[in-house]
C-alpha cells in the first residue's frame, strides 16, 4: 500500500457556509494551508484577537454527544467530522477559520468538507511525516464501550455498534487510506435514537438538527430523507467518529484499533492514552529479568557486537556458535542453527528438526509433528538475526507480538531440514516487520507475516 512519507497540507483556501448542528446558528468555515509543523487548528475569527485552539487531546473540553475543544475563553464544539477529513486524507496542516462556535453540520457526514478538500487540492511538503506505531497494546473499558490498539504497519479500524438494547448491531472492519476513507467512511451520516431526542433538547443540544442533517431510528423504523448510503451506515459513521477523535493525538497512527460500542469519551481518553505512550520512553518489561548493570558496566549494542567480533553485510553466513552469540535463546527454544545467506533485507536461516526435539513428547507421542507456532517463532528469530545489520539491536530479544496471513502446508516430522526465507518489510526504531516462508525439500510448509519487538535483554 502506497504510504505517504511527506506532510501534507492544501493548496489553496475553500469556504462553507451552513447550519451548526447543536447551536443551530449559521457559520462560514474556510480551509487554509499551513506551514510544516503546524498541525491542524481552529481559530475563531468572530473573537477579539482571533484565537486559536490546536487539535490536541489537551485542549479537550468536553465530550457529551460530540467533541468540545477548547482554550481559554474559545471553544469549538462537534469537530470531529472535520478533524476525520483531514485524517482520512492524510493532511497534517491546515488551519479551520470559523466565525462560530461549531463547523457547519452539512448533511451529517463528511461529504462537503471532502469536496471542499477536492477542491483545494493536496500539496507536499519537504519536511517528512513523523507517523506513531503503537508500541505495546493498550486497552480501554469505560461504561459500555471497550477499546485494544495493537501495533500495526498501517491504520486499521474494527467497530461494533449497537444501542443499549442491542439493536441494529453492525460489524465494520477497514483499513484506512485515502481511497477507503473517501470511498467507505466519508459519506455515513450521524444518527440518533428517537427516545434520546428530547433528553437532547433539554440539554440545550441538536439545535440545528433535522432530517437533513441525521438519521432518526425510531423502534425498528429508519427515518431519513434518502436511502441509507450503506446497508452499515451508523457503524460507519461510528468510524469516522473514532478516525477524528484520535486525530487529537496530533500524529499519523499505525494501529490496529478494535472498538465495542465507542463513544466520544471513550475515543478522546484513548487518544490521551496513546499520547502518553508516545510521551514515556519505551521501557521493556523486567519484571523477571535482573536490575540493569550499573552505567560504568553497561554497554552499546554497537560495542557489544564488535567484543563478539560479530558483523553483518551481504554474502554472510553463520555457523551455530556465531548464531548463538547473535540471538539470546538458548535450548529448547533456539529454532536457528545456521544462517546460509543474508543479501539486502533478505536472509535464510536453517533448523535441523531432530528426533530428539523435547516437544516431540507430547506433540504428538504417536504421530511426531514440530509445531506450527514454533515455526513461526523460528521466522521471527531470523527475522531478529536480520536487525543485527543496525549494531545497536545486538544481544537483544525479539518479543514475537503479532502474526498475520499465516498458512501451514504441511506437516514437518523429525529428520526434516526447515529451510527459513525471511524478507524484512519493516524496520522502524524497536518494531520490525517480516514476511517468512519454511520449507522442506524446496516445497513451502508454513508462511507468516510477522511483527516484533526489539527490547533489552
Amino acid at each position: 500500500m502506497l504510504r505517504v512519507l511527506q506532510q501534507q497540507t492544501i493548496n489553496r483556501p475553500a469556504s462553507y457556509s451552513g447550519i451548526g448542528l447543536h447551536s443551530g446558528n449559521r457559520v462560514n468555515m474556510t480551509f487554509l494551508p499551513a506551514a510544516p509543523g503546524a498541525g491542524l487548528r481552529f481559530r475563531r475569527i468572530d473573537l477579539e484577537g482571533k484565537p486559536e485552539i490546536e487539535a490536541r487531546v489537551d485542549n479537550v473540553v468536553e465530550t457529551n454527544r460530540s467533541t468540545t475543544l477548547g482554550k481559554g475563553n474559545a471553544k469549538i464544539h462537534t469537530v470531529e467530522h472535520v478533524l476525520a477529513t483531514f485524517a482520512g486524507y492524510g493532511i497534517d496542516n491546515a488551519i479551520i477559520e470559523l466565525d462560530g462556535n461549531e463547523p457547519p453540520i452539512a448533511d451529517g457526514s463528511a461529504r462537503e468538507y471532502c469536496r471542499m478538500i477536492e477542491s483545494a487540492g493536496i500539496v507536499p511538503l519537504p519536511e517528512r511525516r513523523d507517523p506513531y506505531t503503537v508500541s505495546e497494546p493498550i486497552e480501554l473499558q469505560m461504561g459500555e464501550t471497550e477499546m485494544v490498539i495493537f501495533p500495526d504497519e498501517g491504520f486499521k479500524l474494527t467497530c461494533t455498534s449497537s444501542d443499549k438494547e442491542g439493536r441494529f448491531t453492525q460489524l465494520f472492519s477497514l483499513e484506512v487510506t485515502p481511497k477507503t476513507w473517501e470511498r467507505d467512511l466519508a459519506h455515513a451520516r450521524t444518527f440518533c435514537f428517537f427516545e434520546e431526542i428530547e433528553f437532547l433538547i433539554k440539554n440545550g443540544l441538536i439545535k440545528g438538527g433535522s432530517l437533513e442533517n441525521a438519521v432518526i431510528v425510531r423502534d425498528d423504523a429508519v427515518l431519513t430523507t434518502e436511502p441509507l448510503r450503506y446497508t452499515n451506515e451508523f457503524v460507519r459513521h461510528k468510524m469516522l467518529d473514532i478516525l477524528g477523535d484520535l486525530a487529537l493525538v496530533g500524529r499519523p497512527l499505525c494501529g490496529h484499533l478494535i472498538a465495542v460500542k465507542p463513544s466520544h469519551a471513550a475515543n478522546c481518553e484513548l487518544a490521551r492514552l496513546i499520547s502518553a505512550q508516545i510521551r514515556r520512553p519505551l521501557v521493556a518489561v523486567q519484571s523477571f529479568s535482573p536490575p540493569p548493570a550499573p552505567p560504568a558496566q553497561r554497554v552499546t549494542g554497537a560495542q557489544a557486537a564488535a567484543a563478539a567480533n560479530i558483523s553483518m553485510s551481504d554474502g554472510d553466513t553463520f555457523d551455530t556458535a556465531q548464531v548463538m552469540k547473535i540471538l539470546p535463546h538458548r535450548y529448547p527454544f533456539l529454532m536457528v542453527d545456521k544462517v546460509t545467506k543474508v543479501e539486502g533485507n533478505k536472509i535464510t536461516g536453517v533448523k535441523n528438526v531432530s528426533v530428539n526435539e523435547p516437544f516431540f513428547q507430547g506433540h504428538f507421542p504417536n504421530h511426531p509433528i514440530m509445531p506450527g507456532v514454533l515455526q513461526l517463532e523460528a521466522i521471527a528469530q531470523v527475522a531478529g538475526i536480520l536487525t543485527l545489520k543496525q549494531a545497536e539491536n545486538f544481544g537483544k530479544l525479539a518479543y514475537f507480538i503479532a502474526a498475520e496471513n499465516v498458512k501451514w502446508r504441511k506437516p514437518v516430522r523429525p529428520g526434516d531440514t526447515l529451510v527459513i526465507d525471511v524478507e524484512l518489510t519493516k524496520s522502524r526504531g524497536k518494531v520490525g516487520r517480516a514476511k517468512g516462508v519454511c520449507s522442506v525439500n524446496g516445497e513451502p510448509v508454513s508462511e507468516a507475516e510477522v511483527t516484533f519487538m526489539m527490547v533489552d535483554n
